[in-house]
């Protein structure tokens, strides 16, 4: 079984907590011919997607979006109403039109990953402790202030409901999270036995999620793990995988699925869940950095068409692939170029159909990309 639940009492009332067995699973994945094809399918479209972000012409300007566009989703299924326009209007200290709070819930995202997958680059392992780091990052900020950042909980929480006893689940009580976390790092780092990466990060993130070791962000946390693993075991070279996407647009069947292990043991159905998002959302990667390559180089090749506009142009195009929300003031503290030649750029670029001015106003204006920022915002509306 998944797990064994045990009694508890709080303020007198007394309810079913659920401590989750260690992994790996027991008895053992049954593996049927369907689950083993679902498993090929995803491990080919990671490594198309692996193969195509070496094909890049310059990897840095893909993953900014391509992490904030994770950022955003993973969000949305918390809830948060933040869009990638309001994420890089706020990055820009433009002001965006939803509550502060959001956007910084889904920035505070987009840094515990880059601190994650920066300690994993200096040789720091994937451990209770980084998960702490990146929990304190991920809750830094008012809305999170009170909710322990960076600290295991010291008390009871649960999910649905107004209190335990009749709450949907009840994670472990607090003095079984140690333990249950510290068997969890020995299953990611192999002591037992040696588990196949994708297998790995699946299993890893429903057995994180039955912890919840932290009063907030566990879903947030557990969703980036997934590319924490991914990363570590060398399956993905760069962070291009959005699973979001795919655990926003199927939500119900998320959340069914990881309950299912839970109450019946049944690890092959979200296995199978798994292994698709994984192929469709790999695949879907490939598709958005190939519109992507080809939005960029239909663009190039009219500006290099502008004669002696052509240089400054190309300057602010490149700009535009990496920050394709940008004001005036920004593109010249990031280029150097001169305020006069960016105004002329962005007013030729607007006349070529490349740029669209936001705002209506004369002064502190704001650019889109808008082409280019269509092909990343697919998936991201707002519910």
């Amino acid at each position: 079984m998944p797990g064994q639940y045990v009694t508890v009492s709080t303020a007198g009332e007394p309810f079913q907590a659920f401590v989750p067995t260690a992994l790996p699973p027991d008895p053992a994945i049954d593996w049927s011919p369907s689950l083993r094809r679902r498993f090929e399918k995803a491990h080919l479209a990671l490594g198309r997607l692996d193969s195509i972000s070496s094909l890049l012409p310059d990897t840095d300007i893909f993953l900014y979006l391509y992490v904030r566009k994770e950022a955003v989703l993973s969000s949305m299924i918390e809830g948060t109403q933040s869009s990638l326009s309001d994420l890089l209007l706020t990055e820009m200290s433009a002001q965006p039109g939803v509550p502060v709070d959001d956007v910084e819930e889904v920035s505070n995202y987009v840094a515990a990953l880059e601190h994650g997958l920066r300690r994993l680059k200096e040789g720091f392992p994937l451990s209770v402790r980084l998960f702490k780091e990146m929990h304190a990052i991920l809750l830094s900020g008012e809305r999170g202030s009170t909710k322990q950042p960076g600290e295991l909980r010291q008390s009871q929480n649960w999910i649905g409901g107004t209190r335990p006893g009749n709450a949907v689940f009840v994670p472990p009580p607090p003095e079984k999270i140690a333990d249950a976390l510290s068997a969890l790092e020995e299953f990611i780092h192999d002591h037992r036995q040696e588990t196949p990466s994708v297998l790995k990060a699946a299993l890893t993130h429903v057995q994180f999620e039955m912890i919840h070791p932290f009063l907030d962000g566990n879903g947030r946390l557990g969703r980036l793990l997934i590319t924490l693993i991914l990363m570590s075991e060398k399956v993905l070279q760069q962070p291009l995988l959005y699973l979001s996407l795919y655990f926003k647009t199927h939500r119900q069947e998320y959340y069914q699925r990881l309950n299912q292990v839970r109450l019946t043991g049944d690890w092959e159905s979200w296995l199978e869940y798994f292994a698709e998002a994984i192929a469709q959302s790999a695949n879907n990667a490939v598709l958005t950095t190939k519109e992507l390559i080809a939005r960029t180089e239909q663009d190039r090749a009219i500006i290099q068409q502008q004669g002696r506009f052509s240089g400054s142009l190309l300057q602010i195009h490149r700009i535009l692939q990496q920050r394709p929300i940008v004001t005036a003031a920004w593109i010249k503290e990031t280029t150097g170029l001169a305020a006069a030649t960016i105004q002329t750029g962005l007013q030729k670029l607007e006349e070529l159909n490349i740029l669209q001015e936001l705002t209506g106003k004369q002064r502190d204006r704001v650019y889109a990309y808008g082409q280019y920022l269509d092909i990343l915002n697919q998936g991201n509306e707002l519910p």
